[in-house]
């Protein structure tokens, strides 16, 4: 269906915040916040973004860490309204993800008047899609605001601008990048923060070419997977009342778990319906993926691809394992992904 036709018919459609200069970011914790030691993370990447000119107002939780939690779920979810209904800030920008965010779906606003760009990957990743699928709302999963304190930022971290600055109507394409990080190195920083030391590529699990097109969702899926059958996991009513049964292409990105706990997770997310009129599946690096006896990660992919009949990429830039691209969920999207190593993604804000 064409867009004037879905207007005319009365369908709700996907909405994508626009930025007008000067860009006012709110920062506020709705997951983790931090400890006293590690306040500089914060101060340097403000400053950072500051000198770019962009106006910051940070939140109290930012600075505050007790019990796995920035503060209480209704303190944060009320310092999160504020920001969310603050016409002033066009971005909600947490300094990084957490383990709890979870706890403050329940009080959250959804009902915002005038639409704004959330950003962030991890724990963040819970609200990024709870948002997409019950107000249609564009939500942005891509870099952590802490992970902008270096001198320099790398091609494929710094596109989160312009893909926020993209308009709807209009596109953005997105490569793979050159090379990533394969471990954390806290205590040592280079200009960029990560170490990206290991070349990239993005494969696909049959060795062949890959075209996909459809509408991306998907986050980390330690995370997402606890709002299966929740008000806040109704893939079903998204796909009917924002993206008129167009489908889907899911991104995903393990943090923490094995290739057992990976697949039950998986499993889960099929027998709810989130894969029903999917078009293919791309997961992140992953640090973890631990295998169990002769059960690796690649048989997870090559049985779910089996049992979906669709193709599957993974290796791509999402997640721990940095960088990553920035993918705005709800967005139309076309993945590439070739034998010779090239891939693209491209954005339609349609």
């Amino acid at each position: 269906m064409l867009k004037k036709e879905i207007i005319e018919s009365g369908e709700k459609m996907i909405t994508y915040p626009v930025l007008t200069k000067p860009v006012k970011i709110g920062v506020t914790a709705p997951s983790a916040g931090l400890h006293f030691d590690q306040y500089s993370l914060l101060e340097r990447a403000i400053g950072k973004l500051t000198q770019k000119g962009y106006k910051l107002e940070v939140g109290n939780t930012c600075w505050t860490q007790f019990k796995a939690k920035s503060a209480p779920a209704k303190v944060r979810a009320a310092e999160l309204n504020l920001m969310l209904h603050d016409d002033s800030i066009q971005i909600i920008f947490p300094p990084w993800g957490g383990e709890l965010l979870i706890e403050i779906l329940e009080f959250v606003d959804f009902n915002l008047k005038k639409p704004k760009w959330i950003l962030g990957y991890s724990d963040t990743s819970v609200l990024l899609l709870a948002m997409t699928l019950k107000t249609g709302l564009a939500t942005a999963h891509g870099t952590n605001l802490v992970d902008l304190r270096g001198e320099l930022s790398d091609p494929t971290t710094a596109k989160w601008e312009e893909v926020l600055h993209t308009n709807q109507g209009e596109e953005v394409i997105q490569y793979p990048s050159e090379k990533y990080q394969l471990f954390w190195q806290h205590d040592y920083e280079t200009d960029w923060i990560y170490h990206l030391t290991e070349p990239t590529k993005w494969k696909t699990i049959s060795n062949q070419p890959m075209y996909i097109k459809g509408r991306l969702l998907g986050g980390c899926i330690d995370v997402i997977r606890h709002i299966i059958g929740t008000a806040y996991g109704d893939v079903q009513n998204f796909q009917t009342h924002f993206i008129n049964n167009e489908p889907i292409i899911w991104y995903f990105e393990n943090c923490e778990l094995n290739v057992t706990d990976l697949r039950r997770s998986l499993v889960q997310m099929k027998l709810a319906g989130w894969f029903d009129n999917c078009s293919g599946i791309l997961f992140g690096r992953s640090a973890a993926n631990e295998k169990m006896g002769d059960y690796h990660v690649m048989d997870v992919y090559l049985e779910l691809a089996e049992e979906l009949n669709i193709p599957i990429a993974y290796d791509i830039d999402c997640g721990h394992m940095p960088p990553q691209l920035t993918f705005v969920n709800g967005a139309y999207a076309e993945i590439r992904v070739y034998h010779t190593g090239g891939s693209m993604v491209l954005q339609k804000f349609i």
